[in-house]
């Protein structure tokens, strides 16, 4: 996956609550196991009409935050059934960061797993960034990982906590599977103390 260390960018404002996967990545999209092209049906139902026009104003459709890599929203995004294809569908778009109170535990996970961070700040914090995008719009905000700690467009320095695992596996931008590898001779000489290879 592609490391994150700092990302800066506009930042798209969608501040509803309880957001769930089916939401982010309706179900009738997930019949692939390609994580490309997902992003085209990003919040589908919602930027779309019917007739498959974009619906002008839903945030990411406006110009400003068309290409926007940072995402502001309300409490428990991503909650709802486990969803990887959801995360799939934001990285696909180009969100590279999640800023919220709090998420679905399952979707944080698999958000971590596919180098897309969840930023947890207070409600407070959420709340003055909200304003702060409300008045200057195309102001940016930064996310910067090796620092912990999200910038806003006043200067004001909103830390946050991440676990130093996860932390380390984004910066590194090493999933589990090339995590579990660094220890492939370790693994191997285990194997050949237990008799199960030569």
């Amino acid at each position: 996956m592609k490391p994150f260390l700092k990302v800066k960018s506009v930042t798209a404002p969608l501040p509803i609550s309880h957001i769930d996967t089916d939401q982010i990545l309706p179900a009738r999209y997930m019949k692939t196991l390609s994580r490309s092209g997902l992003g085209k049906h990003l919040f589908h139902d919602w930027r779309f009409e019917a007739d498959g026009s974009e619906v002008a104003d839903f945030v990411l459709n406006r110009p400003l935050w068309r290409n926007a890599e940072i995402l502001l929203t309300h409490e428990n995004f991503g909650c709802g059934s486990s969803r990887e294809h959801a995360v799939w569908a934001l990285d696909d778009f180009g969100i590279r960061a999640i800023i919220a109170p709090s998420f679905g535990s399952i979707f944080a996970t698999n958000c971590v797993k596919n180098g897309v961070l969840p930023v947890p700040l207070s409600w407070a914090a959420c709340a003055q960034l909200m304003k702060e995008v409300a008045t200057l719009p195309d102001a940016e905000i930064t996310v910067d990982l090796t620092e912990t700690r999200v910038t806003a467009p006043s200067g004001t320095d909103y830390p946050f906590d991440i676990q130093a695992d996860i932390r380390n596996a984004l910066l590194s931008g090493k999933d589990d599977i090339s995590r579990t590898l660094e220890h492939d001779d370790a693994l191997a000489a285990f194997e050949r103390r237990q008799g199960r290879i030569q």
